[in-house]
Order: C-alpha cells, then sequence, then structure tokens
C-alpha cells in the first residue's frame, strides 16, 4: 500500500486530541527534571536568525561551537524548540534535498540541546517498536522509536541523534518503563554529525516506517504531518515560565 493511501486512512480516523488523552497523566520530563526559564534557552535556527548567514553550518565544529556559545552565554544548561518550525539550517546536508519546491525545511519535533551523554528518560510507558543507525552526514545516526498505549490509541515516540551504544542491548518489544534512563545524547559525528541534541518527535503512524520516520517536511507536506505528528512540547515538560 502507498504511503499516501496509508495517510488517507488513518486521517478518516477520529481521535481525541493529545492535549485530552494527556489529561490526568503523569508524565516523567524527557530530560529527568523540569525545564524553564531557569536552566533552557529558546533556541532560533528560523531565517529571522540572521547570525546564521555568517556560520559555515556544513562545518559541525562551528556550528557546535555557535550552539554552545549561546547556551554559556545565557547561562542556561538546554536548549529547545523546532515544532513545525521552518528552518534555516538544513543547507547542510543532501539528506534534506529533493525537488527545489519540496525543499524539507520544517521541523516535525522538538530538539532539546545538551552537552554529549546528556541522558535522556522515558516520559511514559512503552515498548521498543524499533531502532537503527541512520548514519550519514545530516541523518538521525542511532534512533530509537517507542511505542505506547494512551487509553486506547497507540502513539509513538521517535529519539534521534543519540549515542551509538545506546543500541546495544536493544530487542524489539522491550519494555521501557516511565523515568527510565534508556538513551544518551550523542557526540558528532556519531549522531549524524549534528551540535549534540535529541530530536524528539510524536507520531499517530509511522506510515510503514522502521528505525526512522522523516522529522523535517516540505511546506506542500504541512498539513499531512501535521495531523500524523501531535506537538511534543506538551509530553518533554518544559514550561515558559
Amino acid at each position: 500500500m502507498k504511503t499516501d493511501k496509508i495517510f488517507n486512512l488513518q486521517a478518516m480516523k477520529i481521535r481525541p486530541s493529545l492535549e485530552i488523552l494527556l489529561e490526568g497523566v503523569d508524565i516523567f520530563p524527557l530530560m529527568g527534571e523540569p525545564l524553564d526559564q531557569s536552566n533552557t534557552l529558546v533556541m532560533d535556527f528560523t531565517p529571522a536568525n540572521l547570525e546564521l548567514m555568517n556560520i559555515n553550518l556544513s562545518d559541525t565544529g562551528i556550528f557546535n561551537h555557535y550552539v554552545f556559545e549561546k547556551l554559556t552565554s545565557a547561562k542556561k544548561k538546554y536548549g529547545i524548540g523546532g515544532y513545525f518550525e521552518h528552518r534555516a539550517i538544513y543547507q547542510r546536508s543532501e539528506v534534506f534535498v529533493t525537488d527545489l519546491e519540496d525543499f524539507r525545511n520544517i521541523h516535525l519535533g522538538v530538539d532539546v540541546w545538551a552537552e554529549a551523554g546528556t541522558a535522556v528518560y522515558a516520559p511514559m510507558d512503552g515498548k521498543v517498536y524499533s531502532f537503527q543507525n541512520n548514519h550519514g552526514f545530516g541523518d538521525y545516526g542511532p534512533t530509537i522509536i517507542l511505542e505506547h498505549q494512551l487509553k486506547g490509541e497507540k502513539l509513538y515516540s521517535l529519539y534521534g541523534h543519540l549515542k551509538l551504544t545506546d543500541l546495544d542491548n536493544l530487542d524489539v518489544g522491550k519494555e521501557i518503563f516511565k523515568g527510565e534512563k534508556f538513551c544518551h545524547l550523542g557526540p558528532f559525528p556519531e549522531n549524524g554529525d549534528w551540535p549534540p541534541h535529541v530530536h524528539f518527535q510524536l507520531m499517530w503512524d509511522l506510515l510503514g516506517n522502521w528505525g526512522d520516520f522523516p522529522g523535517v517536511c516540505s511546506h506542500r507536506e504541512i498539513e499531512k504531518f501535521k495531523n500524523i505528528c501531535p506537538d511534543p512540547n506538551l509530553m518533554i515538560g518544559y514550561s515558559s515560565r
């Protein structure tokens, strides 16, 4: 069955919003602690950030210096941002290039930027659906996808740009419990050659993908992916206050 047909069938299903499904559900903070203005800086990777024009983003060392200089200057441990953000940083890799009108630069998840080795925790009970190393410059690198049951609805969560050793001793179907430290931010280049961060994304349907799922879409695909990828900020434990 073609991906578009799978999506059309999925789009016909009516379900409560993620916000409603999460009512009364205790979510564990993704980074093991609440994220707020005291420890987290909102990062801007949109074309409105003119600083990006003066950075050689294809050089990961230079890009990494930019990210962590921002965090150090703001005295923050984490950077955050990205859900359906129009980004200006994907020209660095051919992974995102298709036809010009289909250039993928709309980010479907939330990124949390921090030092390599920082632990990531399961926000709710789940099991390993799939995992693989999506190697290649600008790709996810080591990636884990969990499957969750949420009030009768199936929900998937994706964790990209991890440490390669996080894939050791994993098995499909392995239970991962809420609050369990199960992966870490990977260093470059093994994390897909990015400054260390975790790409956290939610999906109602994986569209036949295994160990991978688009983390970026083109402008013409926004409506399609908004139906598939609910806002992960609802589960990430971040407060702007």
